[in-house]
């Protein structure tokens, strides 16, 4: 019989999130194109509105440098907890915002939320999962974020109807129900076990691993027992050289990580999604749509479907394949919608609206500009989307992960807070140019992936010093070399030893709430 309470449900409510990042992305996009909105708060185009929209990332970019204090001291649990109030908080501002400085001010709060949970959900994710589904499990992450854009913008587009301002407060307000379902979720959810080990609560981290691995939560199942002794000699050596987390980040064993995980986020950003996520609506009208929010909701539905194969292969195919894949396909349907803007645009002879370079009267061009835009969610849904979350957990060793993955995501955001300020000014001064610029970053991603990003599938966390030090240059990923499945050797070993190695009865989730 299935437990209610496995691996997946855990990790699926912890997902949400996810979604609240969704619910960031499609806070604005579908909003700031309706009248309503446009009437309220007096037509904000420009550096305005990139205030506007700015505000979650620059939250966000402040709540990710916060986490590591809070996940390392109170818990990853914990810590998600105090996001999903801060964004209940930033949520009933934004909703009751009587003008542009209010509207600020909650998003930015709510901003904070982001920023912690989407760095310490990732690194929650990578420690309660085997080493074999973990690419997997971390992408619940980005497939919930696909359903909080999608639920979010339909809901906009409902409420788009209404003649009155509750038309854009209603959608901000309706916002705080998956974050109070993710806060009383997590009372019922374990703690990681790697963090309680790291804590000395050695017991409950056993006990943990046996409910996460174990149907029948077995304290004495080898590969429990193997993959508690993996984290407990890697806590110990490090204890021995009296290891200094800060020290850590930056020394020589380590940097390299930390500068793999910092740039594939930077690139993330500097790929051009979020352009076309925040800014989709101006795009469309741009080349004469005449339904735009119908048309942007493909584009959240298409980028939804396409995350659900990445969850089935990511760990069998590899996420360096993937990178490098998807940042070619990236490339080519983003310099594609440029060209064609360029070749067949005009300038805008309506002043004062929020793109300045037009494709009128051509429905074919118009057509594949809007096609080339699906296909390039469709690629980074399927490549960068989610393996560049699945890296840094999982590429950090536990003494440094929560201030790797914060860097890692404060570079996220602190790069989306620029393009956010920038982007609605950049559209109407250099217009098509932005496609050209975004697909330019994707052929530096490529180089950059080739030439040091190593595939990390099917290794433990513990394996991570393996896979960077191994004596060949980095695109050279390392392989088994006899060393195969070590975790399952390491049971075998424990199995036919038979020593009780550990054997203990506890009370069934006894401290792990």
């Amino acid at each position: 019989m299935v437990r209610l309470l496995n691996l997946y449900t855990i990790s699926a409510f912890v997902a949400l999130g996810g979604a609240l990042f969704g619910f960031e992305i499609a806070s604005m996009s579908g909003i700031a194109g309706t009248y309503q909105y446009k009437q309220f708060f007096n037509s904000p185009i420009g550096i305005r509105q990139g205030i506007i929209t700015g505000a979650m990332a620059c939250g966000s970019f402040a709540g990710s440098l916060l986490s590591p204090f809070l996940a390392d001291s109170l818990s990853r649990k914990l810590s998600i907890q105090i996001g999903a109030v801060l964004w209940c908080i930033g949520a009933c501002v934004q909703s009751a915002a009587s003008g542009a400085k209010m509207l600020i001010v909650g998003r930015a709060v709510a901003g904070l939320c982001i920023g912690l949970t989407t760095t310490i959900v990732p690194i929650y994710q990578s420690e309660i999962a085997p080493r074999k589904i973990r690419g997997r499990v971390v992408t619940l992450q980005n497939f919930a974020l696909g359903w909080g854009l999608l639920v979010q913008y339909f809901i906009q587009y409902g409420c788009s109807f209404i003649d009155s301002t509750a038309s854009f407060r209603l959608p901000w307000a309706i916002q705080t129900l998956p974050a109070i379902l993710l806060f009383l979720a997590l009372f019922w959810l374990p703690r990681s076990p790697r963090w309680l080990a790291y804590q000395d609560r050695w017991d409950e981290a056993l006990y943990v691993l046996a409910f996460l691995r174990s149907a029948s939560c077995d304290l004495n199942d080898p590969l429990v027992l193997a993959e508690y002794k993996e984290i407990e000699t890697q806590i110990l050596v490090e204890r021995q050289n009296n290891v200094n987390s800060y020290r850590a980040l930056v020394s020589k064993r380590l940097r390299i990580r930390l500068i793999i995980s910092v740039v594939l986020q930077a690139f993330t950003q500097l790929s051009g999604i979020n352009f076309l996520m925040y800014f989709i609506v101006n795009i469309l009208d741009s080349i004469s749509n005449s339904n735009t929010l119908v048309a942007s909701s493909i584009l959240y539905i298409i980028g939804l479907l396409s995350t659900i194969p990445v969850m089935i292969w990511t760990d069998q195919w590899g996420r360096r394949l993937s990178l490098l894949l998807g940042a070619v396909a990236m490339f080519f349907w983003m310099e594609l919608a440029g060209v064609l803007f360029a070749t067949f645009g005009e300038e805008n002879p309506v002043p004062n609206e929020a793109f300045t370079w037009i494709v009128i009267g051509r429905p074919v061009v118009s057509g594949f500009i809007q096609a080339s835009m699906y296909l390039f969610v469709v690629s980074y849904a399927l490549s960068w989307g989610p393996v560049s979350w699945i890296y840094p957990p999982e590429i950090l060793p536990q003494i440094v992960r929560a201030k790797g993955v914060s860097l890692a995501t404060a570079t996220n955001w602190g790069v989306n807070t620029v393009l956010g300020i920038a982007i609605p000014t950049l559209w109407r001064i250099i217009t098509w140019r932005l496609f050209i610029i975004f697909g330019s970053f994707s052929v530096l991603a490529f180089i950059f992936v080739w030439l040091l990003v190593p595939e990390t599938k099917q290794r433990t966390l513990e394996e991570m010093d393996e896979v960077f030090q191994h004596g060949e240059p980095l695109w050279r990923s390392f392989t088994d070399r006899g060393n195969h499945d070590r975790l399952d050797i390491l049971a075998r070993e424990i199995e036919m030893a038979d020593t009780g190695y550990f054997r203990r009865d506890l009370p069934l989730l006894q401290g792990t709430s």
